[in-house]
């Protein structure tokens, strides 16, 4: 009764800061309405506001779990705001691209990211395991996660239904998990309405929060063969990025793809 006591407040606090923290920056809008201004896919005017919001709140939650966790979702929250504000008009995308201008000399916002969301992933994976390939193994599982969630971002709700997806089975679980998962969730939920409705996106901001909020729940749900299995997965969709966008721009509400099943001896997210 407890646990599930937690993961209800986990849940709500998650929730009603999102929208209250999204209600205060559309009331704000801190630098000019201009800033939070994108053009979505279909050619419409969409705002930020709830990529700050979700992160704020996955952080806020996830930190009230286990201050590595928060940490976690903090920096790559972090890591991807500064990619939609410095980055906006790089139409450069994927690990090769950022890589191989990091090569000819040019540090991209990209590039930031991609080694400042995993070194506060291997971090974060440090704290949360106790044995060093254990923490290794968290540590990529947690950025592995932040970039699967921006990877399937590519059209509205596909990023906060892959999570709300994902993150489900994890409310079955007691303890850390269970109450990051309902961080994950809450904000996500909040946040899809006006997703959905073609009025907002997360941007990198909130989709990579609320993959490290995701990822961090599978690290503290799982032991080695469950965090390994996760690993491997992460691993694969960010090899196979352009797949993995590709088939997110195809699903339909209330079609997401449903995770596979982890073996029998790995407790799902």
């Amino acid at each position: 009764m407890i646990g599930r006591s937690r993961r209800t407040v986990s849940f709500a606090l998650a929730a009603a800061v999102t929208r209250a923290a999204t209600a205060a920056l559309r009331a704000a809008a801190p630098g000019g309405r201009r800033r939070w201004e994108r053009t979505n896919h279909a050619g419409r005017t969409v705002v930020l506001y709830p990529g700050p919001a979700v992160a704020a709140a996955a952080t806020a939650g996830a930190w009230r779990v286990h201050p590595a966790a928060g940490f976690a979702v903090l920096a790559a929250g972090a890591c991807g705001a500064y990619d939609d504000i410095a980055g906006a008009g790089d139409a450069r995308r994927g690990f090769r691209a950022h890589l191989s201008a990091l090569r000819d000399g040019d540090v991209t916002t990209g590039a930031v990211k991609l080694f400042g969301i995993s070194s506060a992933a291997l971090t974060a994976g440090a704290l949360l395991k106790e044995r060093p390939l254990d923490k290794v193994l968290a540590g990529v599982v947690i950025a592995g996660a932040a970039h699967f969630v921006n990877l399937v971002d590519v059209r509205p709700g596909r990023a906060a239904g892959a999570v709300l997806a994902l993150a489900a089975p994890g409310l079955l679980r007691k303890g850390a998990c269970g109450e990051l998962a309902a961080v994950a969730i809450g904000a996500a939920a909040a946040a899809l309405p006006d997703d959905l409705g073609e009025r907002a996106m997360l941007g990198d901001t909130g989709a990579h929060a609320l993959g490290a909020a995701l990822g961090a729940a599978a690290v503290a749900g799982n032991g080695r063969a469950g965090v390994l299995a996760h690993a491997v997965a992460f691993v694969a969709a960010a090899v196979c990025g352009d797949k993995v966008s590709e088939a997110a721009r195809s699903w339909r509400i209330g079609q997401l793809p449903v995770a596979p099943l982890p073996p029998a001896t790995v407790s799902p997210v």
